[in-house]
């Protein structure tokens, strides 16, 4: 598209000295808008079409949830703004050597082809037919991936829970009842890591600006659509139900004490500005028992060393000879870089909340025996197989591990936000559309 309008910017500007012959006839009824630059990330730009591109898609999504569309304007620089936050992560992904190739690509998209319950090739067309062109599709899904594996790396990682924050979860549960469940909404206002006072008060302003609304009976999933900088702002802000050992603290400290469809104050934290809205709240019973998973696997760390692609390429030659009938056990022994190595691999009993999310997430797909394809978790590349499973009651020690799950599930949330605004303040970024 901005090659068709810079052509027929220079036949316009031949026309207009005279320097085309009068054979050639060309229609300028439109006037034609140049294509700019609306931000800088680092050492990229960000330009309206690209802007235009993103909110065209943002605004089919709204429309398809029926949510109330905001502004254009506003609309816009929220959309920017994500954008903004979208590159830079893509740019520290790539300069820590976080790469994701055509070929984990290529099985991405193939499994969101099977969801759909169509073959890569139909799923392609189905997409072009909505207008959708599947080579930026493509470098989305490819970001989407990216940004994902920076958030496990980076911050579902280094996540530390103690034991006393455990204690304290527990008591708290059992003081509370422990058995409801609560459905919010939230808007979030970033603000910078070395926000300087004007700024804080210039988004404090803004948050009271969307409170005064939210409480005036405006629809909040289009006030989250219009002023939120969290991720899910599309979708309204919704948290789906949680309990309460489930949410941000934040969050918690406010729940049990709204009514359904009341807004909390404008609250304040190392994040930013919230404001939350309960949807709804229900009872919900306790677990009387859990699932437990005997499994096992083989490890190759990712290092300086050895990169992801060869890291897997050494996993995906293990996990054919395994497919060709070496023993599991064998292979781990000689090749697994994990303490269960000398017990080939095996894992014994895990409950959940035992394994990073993408490990526990891979293993419940498996059926018993199964081979499951190689996976990636921030420790490296791993072959899963599970021997059985069972139903077990909840004792005292499980009851700990259910409620490390529930913290960590709590703490991740103010974790990214607090990682997000970091990386953003050490950026170089310059918001042409804020300053005009």
């Amino acid at each position: 598209m901005i090659m068709y309008k810079f052509i027929r910017y220079c036949l316009a500007s031949l026309l207009s000295v005279g320097l085309l012959s009068g054979s050639i006839s060309v229609s300028l009824a439109e006037p034609l808008e140049a294509d700019h630059i609306v931000a800088v990330v680092g050492d990229e730009v960000i330009t309206a079409y690209d802007l235009s591109t993103r909110l065209g898609s943002a605004l089919r999504q709204l429309e398809k949830q029926g949510t109330p569309l905001p502004p254009q304007n506003v609309l816009e620089r929220q959309m920017l703004e994500r954008l903004i936050m979208d590159r830079v992560q893509l740019q520290f992904a790539k300069e820590t050597g976080l790469r994701v190739d055509d070929a984990q690509l290529d099985q991405a998209i193939g499994r969101i082809a099977a969801g759909n319950k169509m073959t890569p090739q139909q799923f392609r067309a189905a997409l072009e037919k909505d207008g959708v062109e599947y080579v930026k599709f493509r470098e989305e899904i490819r970001g989407e991936i990216v940004t994902t594996r920076l958030r496990e790396r980076e911050v579902d990682s280094k996540l530390v829970i103690s034991d006393g924050e455990i204690d304290n979860h527990l008591a708290n549960q059992a003081a509370s009842g422990g058995n409801e469940e609560y459905q919010l909404a939230h808007i979030l206002l970033r603000a910078p890591e070395s926000a300087s006072p004007e700024q804080l008060q210039k988004l404090r302003l803004r948050g009271e600006q969307a409170l005064k609304r939210a409480r005036a009976g405006d629809n909040f999933a289009e006030l989250a659509a219009g002023f939120s900088d969290a991720p899910d702002a599309l979708q309204g802000g919704s948290l789906g139900w949680r309990p309460l050992s489930r949410l941000p603290a934040l969050y918690a400290d406010v729940a049990g004490k709204l009514v359904d469809g009341q807004v909390s104050e404008l609250l304040r934290s190392s994040a930013g500005f919230h404001i939350v809205k309960l949807l709804g709240k229900r009872g919900g019973s306790a677990a009387a028992s859990i699932r437990q998973t005997h499994a096992r696997h083989i490890l190759i760390k990712v290092s300086e060393v050895v990169s992801e692609a060869d890291a897997r390429h050494k996993m995906e030659a293990v996990r054919e000879r395994i497919v060709n009938g070496v023993d599991f056990a064998e292979q781990a022994r000689l090749y697994s870089q994990d303490g269960s190595a000398p017990k080939g691999g095996d894992l014994g009993w895990l409950n959940p909340g035992d394994t990073v999310p993408e490990f526990e997430r891979a293993m419940d797909l498996l059926k018993d025996n199964e081979l499951s394809p190689v996976v990636q978790t921030p420790f490296g590349m791993h072959l899963l197989q599970v021997l059985e499973r069972r139903e077990r009651d909840v004792t005292a020690e499980r009851q700990r591990g259910v409620a490390r799950q529930a913290i960590r599930e709590r703490k991740l949330d103010d974790a990214y936000q607090d990682w997000l605004r970091q990386l953003r303040d050490r950026t170089y970024v310059e918001n042409r559309l804020q300053e005009s």
